[in-house]
């Protein structure tokens, strides 16, 4: 779809134009942006030539954008304009990206509901009652009700590939250094990834063919040249050795999702792949969430640290300098924020760093070794990407954290963010007219065999461009 519309010169206005219009009128119902950004300036500079010329495009807003209202879901933020953008935006606009929308996002990424936004919810294009999933949703909401064909997100526990599950598109997280994290308001800087949402594997190739490349103001991208995974893609599965992560299906909650999985395992079995049930050691498994956790938030108050109303943020009245901060934050901040920049806080501290924050790294070496033990025989670790589809966004349920279906089947994504692995999630069948997700996982590097095994998964169900007509 991107490819055909870049090669559509003359109907680049009106297609840019008619996106930034149903967003607006979708606005409403999903409330799943934040600053809408008219097309008209953009489209007055378009270059002659590009991979993504005339393409309606969203960002998540934790992007920089230079003169663009930038808040990453916080209300901390929601003054901020950038006076520079970031990495992944100048790359895009080379290609004639146009931006028409910064997307909903959880604050300060930190969530995986979409439900913290300084702006409120946003809503699941298949089911406005349900969650897009976060903390990407409002990126995945643009891309799933077909405003625009592909939207920016990041990802540092699955913040990608939960919304795309639950929306029904491809969330494609590359591996760690592939693209840029220049000018992206940072979470958790040794698990962040860029990533983004499309409706076809052939359009997840062509963004990552523009996104990706070395970057000197990103000391961790890649210089690994890029590839053509566009030209590259190859569906055939014959010789393909695929390990199914039994922990998450044995923990998978509804029943229909297994189903579903199964059928289409043996699909690719029909289609020359070897699919086998791999077994993780459980208590690796139940140790992802918490290690992620400590890892995450640990960075995360650090990385922070500046939002205090002095150097940088929203300042509230205070009869001195502390009590400005303490002000700031305090109201600048939602109380899930608060919750865990007092946890990252607590493990920061020096009497618990060994205890808490390295005993966490340890954990981590731990579980990417026992994937690479894993990825030695097989090609790809596959598994659903959640348990059942989106939840209902008022459902009051008391959900078990330390429940083995919590803990495993639906927070395993992380080990991709641990070990920064390509990891991509894509439709693989609907429940009560919702959307369901398979995750594919690869070693580093090797998005070229993430994409064909989902381009086969895609052929297999007629998932291509697959959106849906909110309501």
């Amino acid at each position: 779809m991107i490819a055909e519309m870049a090669k559509d010169k003359a109907g680049a206005e009106k297609r840019c134009e008619e996106a930034y219009e149903k967003a607006r009128q979708l606005q409403s119902k999903l409330n799943d942006v934040i600053t809408f950004v008219n097309p008209k300036e953009q489209l007055e500079h378009l270059p002659e030539e590009g991979k993504m010329r005339g393409v309606p495009i969203a960002l998540k807003d934790n992007v920089n954008t230079k003169g663009i209202l930038t808040t990453a879901g916080s209300r901390i933020l929601s003054s901020y304009v950038p006076i520079y953008d970031a990495e992944i935006v100048t790359r895009l606009k080379a290609a004639g990206a146009v931006c028409i929308a910064k997307a909903s996002m959880d604050e300060l990424a930190m969530g995986g509901t979409n439900l913290t936004c300084f702006t409120g919810p946003a809503h699941n294009p298949w089911d406005t009652r349900r969650m897009t999933g976060g903390s990407s949703g409002g990126s995945a909401a643009l891309v799933s009700s077909g405003v625009v064909p592909m939207a920016i997100g990041s990802d540092t526990g699955d913040s990608i590939r939960k919304p795309a599950a639950f929306n029904g598109i491809v969330g494609v997280k590359p591996t760690y250094g592939r693209i840029s994290r220049y000018g992206i308001i940072p979470y958790s800087s040794s698990l962040d990834h860029v990533g983004y949402f499309t409706r076809s594997i052939e359009d997840a190739c062509l963004s990552l063919e523009v996104l990706a490349g070395r970057d000197d103001r990103d000391m961790t991208s890649s210089n690994r040249p890029v590839e053509e995974y566009t030209k590259n893609l190859n569906s055939d599965m014959h010789g393909m050795k695929i390990a199914v992560i039994a922990n998450v299906i044995d923990n998978v909650s509804n029943p229909e999702t297994v189903k579903i999985f199964n059928q289409r395992m043996e699909e690719l079995k029909a289609r020359g792949a070897q699919v086998d049930v791999y077994q993780f050691d459980e208590n690796l498994m139940k140790a992802i969430l918490p290690t992620y956790f400590i890892i995450a938030n640990c960075e995360a108050t650090s990385n922070h640290s500046n939002l205090d109303g002095i150097r940088f943020g929203v300042r509230e009245d205070g009869a001195d300098m502390k009590e400005i901060m303490t002000n700031s934050r305090t109201r600048g901040f939602g109380p899930l924020i608060r919750r865990r920049f007092v946890i990252g806080s607590y493990g920061l501290f020096e009497e618990n760093q060994e205890r808490l924050f390295r005993k966490a790294q340890k954990v981590r070496r731990l579980i990417v070794e026992a994937m690479d033990d894993c990825l030695k025989e097989y090609d790809a670790i596959v598994a659903p990407a959640s348990g059942d589809i989106a939840p209902l966004i008022d459902e009051k349920k008391d959900q078990d954290q330390l429940s083995d279906d919590y803990l495993i089947a639906e927070n395993y994504m992380a080990m991709g963010n641990f070990s920064g692995y390509p990891s991509m999630t894509v439709p693989m069948g609907f429940y009560d007219g919702c959307p369901l997700g398979m995750n594919i996982t690869c070693r580093a590097w090797e998005e070229e065999t993430m994409f064909n095994i989902g381009k086969a998964m895609e052929e297999i169900t007629g998932y291509k461009d697959l959106h849906a007509e909110v309501k």
